[in-house]
């Protein structure tokens, strides 16, 4: 089939605070990472090695996914970091210098490999994408999908004749000066010889100094057309926005956890919810060991995880509760992410416990 290396060593610092304690990949969606939603879909096709590049926060992938026995997959792992006034500090090589500094440590990639960004959600059929790839003998393929023209200048922009190949990028151009509609998940196609083109020893980027190359020297570089679910987690507000989504049951092979009690609401084991006083709207997901006292309001699509505690009169909806988070009595939250420390609203905007210029009160359960 194919190997696998999946981008995971950068900062996730148009997420923050999601990312203050964990890497970008690792933020969950229904109580599972990112990460994870990848490493499945392409256990599914076959793709039984993996590398991951990791360095931020990179114990926390590390220690969740290990070998990846559980998956049935091999997974790997390289580190990057530099040795700074005697402690080792993260220093991600960009995302091809990354690939670069595996192949010179052992000659992972000696096969063609899918090269996946590590903070998206995917439903590509990978086996389809590798037959292209292989059918036009492409050195190179990067797989795009049609977007909105006024949305162009959200993301890197493909352009390509009429044969598909790429000819220019253009980097989030404004709508009216965009030359094409055809943006880059961040999934690509490589033949090994294409790390060869990769200088060793130093930060170098696939979109912005690879493919330029590629283009450059009239390398066989292909862009594909799928149309298949891309569920890009770039910024805050993404995070918000796609698990309203997932909620509302519009992502496909995303199942809600628990057990269905009632239409559009799924409860974990072991809760305490006054179910005859309070008012629950699905499609909510309430957690285990969750805790709802008396006229309580919670209005879907919302997420409740374990351990958190929603107060007498509070109201939440459309939101998101990160594990142990405590509401407090009378509160009202609407399309908020909340976790013990910080509320984020929609925008983006974040707010941590204590802040004076809140009235909203809320923090950690266990306390």
């Amino acid at each position: 089939m194919a190997k696998a290396m999946i981008l995971a060593a950068g900062q996730g610092t148009r997420v923050r605070p999601l990312t203050k304690n964990v890497p970008k990949p690792m933020v969950p969606i229904l109580g599972k990472p990112v990460l994870e939603y990848l490493i499945e879909h392409l256990a599914r096709f076959g793709v039984k090695e993996i590398m991951i590049n990791v360095a931020f926060n990179h114990h926390k992938i590390e220690d969740y996914f290990r070998d990846g026995h559980r998956w049935g997959v091999e997974i790997g792992y390289s580190y990057e970091g530099v040795r700074d006034h005697g402690e080792i500090v993260p220093k991600a090589l960009g995302s091809a210098g990354g690939m670069r500094r595996i192949q010179d440590f052992g000659g992972f990639f000696d096969e063609t490999t899918l090269v996946i960004c590590g903070d998206a959600l995917i439903d590509l059929d990978i086996r389809a994408a590798l037959d292209e790839h292989r059918h036009k003998k492409a050195l190179a393929s990067v797989v795009t999908l049609e977007v909105p023209r006024e949305q162009a200048q959200n993301y890197g922009i493909v352009v390509t004749d009429a044969n598909g190949r790429v000819k220019s990028f253009q980097e989030k151009p404004r709508p009216a000066e965009a030359k094409s509609t055809l943006a880059s998940t961040g999934i690509y196609i490589f033949e090994p010889e294409v790390i060869d083109l990769i200088p060793p020893g130093r930060e170098f980027d696939i979109g912005s100094e690879l493919f330029p190359l590629l283009v450059a020297e009239e390398r066989p570089f292909y862009a594909q057309t799928r149309f298949f679910n891309w569920i890009d987690i770039g910024r805050l507000t993404d995070y918000w926005a796609v698990l309203q989504r997932v909620l509302r049951g519009e992502v496909a092979q995303m199942d809600m956890p628990g057990r269905e009690i009632r239409p559009g609401v799924w409860v974990g084991l072991n809760t305490s919810i006054e179910w005859d006083s309070v008012q629950v709207v699905g499609p909510v997901y309430i957690g285990s060991g969750v805790r709802i006292d008396p006229g309580v309001s919670v209005i879907g699509p919302t997420w409740i995880g374990h351990g958190s505690h929603l107060r007498a009169g509070s109201r939440v909806e459309r939101s998101i509760l990160f594990e142990y988070t405590r509401v407090g009595e009378g509160q009202r939250f609407s399309e908020k992410i909340l976790s013990p420390q910080y509320c984020v609203d929609r925008s983006g905007e974040t707010l941590y416990v204590g802040d004076d210029r809140t009235e909203l009160r809320w923090g950690d359960a266990r306390a």
